[in-house]
């Protein structure tokens, strides 16, 4: 059954993920990489950047991606360092958009005693709130998911750029496979309710939505 929840979800899913996506490709290119740009990546065009494995993903959880990208690091001028920049900016773009909810949340709050009593106004502001919430939620999973150190995802080319360069090739290859384990801890929760990736990922996840919701609302155990 299609329930609000759901299809407010989709647009705070489309916005999440394009200004990931156009966070890489513009900062690609202010380093000089004209790669993305050619592809048709410098775009708010949402079609340009989904990915439907990763969509669905998103849909279903807290955690997903869209397309990679393209990257020539010999357009940049220092590869090691601009490919850290440009795999930063994706994450980054999701923190500051969770924040930007989160400070759009505490002011819809601030006319209304509870949260509870927030949910319970017009329709109107009920669903402006719900698509906060979620866009804060779906923004905090995606910037978590992304800064994990496992390639491909952003955090394993930051991790890279403080490693020597000796270590680089030997670190990427051996977390080539972290990709497919986590599809395969994710196939085996939905087909078993063990949920075993969350609770590897939860000792991490929990101070980094802490965090979050302390830079957002000035309390680190807020109920959203």
């Amino acid at each position: 059954m299609i329930t609000p929840d759901f299809l407010i979800r989709i647009p705070a899913i489309l916005l999440a993920l394009t200004l990931h996506e156009l966070s890489h490709a513009l900062t690609a290119y202010k380093l000089g990489d004209p790669t993305a740009r050619d592809q048709g990546r410098l775009t708010l065009n949402p079609l340009a950047h989904l990915d439907i494995l990763g969509t669905i993903m998103l849909l279903t959880g807290l955690f997903g991606w869209a397309k990679p990208v393209p990257v020539n690091p010999y357009n940049l001028r220092n590869p090691k360092r601009d490919l850290m920049l440009i795999s930063i900016a994706g994450p980054l773009s999701n923190i500051i958009q969770a924040l930007c909810c989160g400070f759009i949340i505490r002011a819809i709050m601030a006319f209304a005693p509870t949260a509870a009593a927030a949910l319970q106004e017009t329709p109107l502001i009920r669903y402006l709130l719900l698509f906060f919430i979620l866009a804060f939620w779906i923004n905090s999973g995606l910037a978590f998911f992304n800064l994990l150190p496992l390639y491909p995802l952003d955090g394993s080319k930051i991790l890279a750029w403080f490693l020597p360069d000796k270590y680089v090739e030997g670190y990427m290859r051996a977390t080539r496979y972290a990709m497919p384990i986590i599809f395969g801890l994710v196939i085996i929760g939905a087909f078993t309710k063990i949920n075993i990736l969350p609770t590897i990922l939860d000792p991490l996840f929990r101070p980094f939505m802490y965090v979050m919701k302390f830079a957002a609302f000035g309390d680190g155990n807020a109920f959203f």
